[in-house]
């Protein structure tokens, strides 16, 4: 009997250790995500960029930007399976003409609302004429999804901004970077830009206090069987 005891304790012992190793993981991963948000926060707050013709590389990730030019509405992209405020929609991404070079940077231009997250009404969404774009700036990367372009009733979504997909598909250069468009008094109501994501500790810090409570579970259980497992050895040399 009192070999089970020990195997039961021992099998605490390596749970609690493995907890352990996981909260360490956490807390690892939350300094990680603080300093990268260090980083991000340092960047957002730099001087904003004039973007202009050789002004578009993926070294502006991070940073406000401004540009102007005209929207080509012909060649929009549409982001579906997007949400905002509780209600689903879709994100419309227009290519900007900039001044002076023929190449274009895709401007994230906000949410519309859309019942299926798919088909949203965009017919009223000119901003026709020179603007002025300000946003924050994000490196256009390859996705391993392609982008997932999905085509129905003649209209194509993308599940995501995905470099290659796109550029094979518009027939201009397209820029290293794309710009989210931040909310503005002057802008009109829909599409509805929206503030960048916060900048926060995320789910680590939450998770490591789980383990490191699983942990402690798995110790005093492990200090009970043992003391169990004494008492009943003691208990049977009495006898």
């Amino acid at each position: 009997m009192s070999r089970s005891w020990r195997g039961l304790a021992v099998v605490a012992i390596l749970v609690a250790a493995g907890c352990i190793r996981l909260g360490i993981w956490q807390v690892d991963r939350l300094a990680e995500r603080r300093a990268a948000n260090a980083e991000a926060l340092a960047l957002r707050e730099a001087p904003v960029v004039d973007l202009g013709p050789g002004r578009l590389g993926a070294d502006l990730a991070g940073r406000r930007v401004t540009l102007t030019g005209e929207f080509d509405r012909a060649a929009e992209i549409v982001i579906r399976g997007q949400a905002w405020d509780g209600g689903p929609g879709v994100r419309v991404v227009t290519p900007l003409r900039l001044e002076g070079s023929d190449t274009v940077v895709l401007v994230d231009r906000g949410f519309v609302q859309a019942p299926d997250a798919v088909h949203a009404d965009l017919a009223a969404l000119d901003e026709p004429g020179r603007r002025t774009v300000r946003g924050l700036a994000s490196a256009l990367e390859a996705r391993e999804d392609g982008g997932h372009p999905l085509e129905r009733n003649g209209v194509t979504t993308w599940r995501g901004l995905d470099r290659d997909g796109i550029r094979a598909r518009l027939p201009f250069p397209v820029a290293a970077i794309w710009v989210r468009e931040l909310p503005g008094p002057e802008l009109p109501p829909w599409p509805r830009r929206t503030e960048p994501a916060a900048l926060d500790d995320g789910p680590h810090l939450s998770y490591a206090l789980q383990w490191f409570g699983f942990a402690l579970i798995g110790l005093v259980g492990a200090g009970v069987v043992a003391w169990k497992g004494t008492a009943g050895r003691d208990a049977r040399a009495g006898r």
